[in-house]
């Protein structure tokens, strides 16, 4: 979406293929372009933090992404969370509107060996399609499994247990599900027994440390999820008056509220077994299921030998890699990707030099990861500020981060200059 939207924003003309609703994925519901599958969370706001900052770069650069979240986010604290349904609908109308835009539902099977081609197909690339990838690229696809978290109907939930605040008390944008110590150790020994969904047996497990299933974690050791996804730290159970043991937080699915997504339990549990499981949490005893967990493969290539820094393909210049399929890792980062490809799809079918974001940009630096040559075992990445060029000028670590954005964000205005 972003990278056609770049395109017909500069004057070119795009003819998109999207395969949905006649053929779907795994994961996928809807016939909807942008259907969100993992989260609704587009993660923080905070223009202090790497994801942050990249949001405000989409924006500054024409985001359609950017656009749509904000014209449909729900309460969620300090992160940009959408309804989920308003967010694609809202994207879809306006791809659909566009008049240099034509649309074909159908897949592609075949990549096209002349003219300008954006490959941004996502995370779960076709099998006729990933075929024909790697007959161009001679490369195997890499591959790692990503887990998705149950929605629950809010009037399911018991609020005269669950409570509902933010950490530090900074708002009141989560439901919060408080255990004490014995709850706790019921709930993770059914959790550690719990039947999984079993593999095929051409899959192997590869999971993005970014998104582990809950049961994965948990295998990890008995208080991992307690120091992860399920830390007390900066919440008062009103009950009592304390801190709990350990908290099940539910954010905010859409804007009715009527739907509650279960923070960070990203899982490959049999449903009938995360019913059960999920149910033992206090507040959740009750709780009615509007979807349930999955799994689903994420595809993604071998970005730093087969990618340019224009996010080419370097056996094939004609073809451009966007989205997840590049190896970066996220909803931002993936639409991030497509306005760069967007660009310099459109300034190559003018013959006007191809750009690319200085390092010092979150853009630039997502780049650089995708050209770091250094890395023999290539691993998908969201944005960080490991990714940044360093600074020997600040020491103090918050005053350091606002010196990257600064960084970024000159450099960024000098850039979108040298583009006109």
């Amino acid at each position: 979406m972003e990278a056609s939207w770049q395109i017909v924003r500069q004057g070119g003309h795009v003819l998109l293929y999207e395969m949905r609703p006649k053929k779907f994925t795994p994961a996928h519901k809807t016939g909807y372009f942008a259907e969100l599958v993992c989260s609704n969370s587009l993660r923080s706001k905070e223009i202090t933090s790497a994801v942050g900052l990249l949001k405000e770069e989409m924006r500054l650069l024409g985001s359609l992404v950017i656009e749509a979240a904000l014209a449909t986010c729900v309460p969620a604290g300090k992160a940009l969370s959408v309804d989920r349904e308003r967010f694609a609908k809202y994207i879809t109308e306006k791809i659909k509107k566009h008049p240099k835009i034509e649309i074909r539902h159908e897949e592609v099977i075949d990549i096209p060996k002349k003219g300008i081609v954006v490959l941004a197909t996502g995370p779960l690339t076709s099998d006729a399609l990933s075929k024909a990838l790697r007959t161009i690229t001679g490369k195997e696809h890499f591959h790692f499994y990503d887990a998705i978290a149950p929605i629950i109907y809010a009037h399911t939930i018991n609020m005269n247990v669950a409570f509902l605040a933010s950490r530090y008390d900074k708002g009141k944008d989560y439901i919060n599900c408080p255990l004490n110590e014995e709850e706790y150790n019921h709930f993770y020994q059914a959790l550690i027994m719990a039947e999984q969904v079993p593999l095929h047996a051409f899959e192997t497990l590869h999971f993005f440390e970014g998104c582990l299933p809950i049961e994965v974690m948990a295998e990890r050791g008995k208080d991992t999820l307690r120091f992860g996804p399920m830390k007390p730290v900066g919440l008062v159970d009103p009950r009592t008056g304390r801190q709990p043991y350990a908290v099940v937080q539910l954010r905010q699915e859409n804007k009715e509220g009527t739907l509650y997504n279960m923070v960070g339990f990203q899982t490959k549990l049999k449903w009938s077994e995360q019913k059960r499981v999920f149910r033992r949490i206090p507040g959740l005893e009750q709780a009615e299921f509007a979807r349930y967990g999955s799994i689903h493969r994420n595809t993604f290539i071998d970005a730093p030998r087969l990618l340019d820094k224009y996010l080419r393909l370097k056996s094939a210049p004609h073809i451009f890699i966007g989205g997840q399929l590049s190896g970066v890792e996220g909803y931002v980062e993936s639409a991030a990707t497509g306005i760069l490809v967007g660009i310099n799809a459109y300034r190559l079918s003018k013959n006007k030099p191809l750009v690319c974001p200085p390092s010092t940009t979150a853009l630039g630096a997502l780049v650089s990861h995708l050209n770091n040559t250094v890395a023999k075992d290539f691993q998908p990445m969201n944005i960080n500020w490991g990714l940044f060029p360093s600074t020997t000028l600040v020491s103090n670590k918050k005053q350091r981060y606002k010196f990257y954005v600064s960084r970024a964000l000159a450099a960024l205005e000098k850039w979108i200059k040298l583009l006109n």
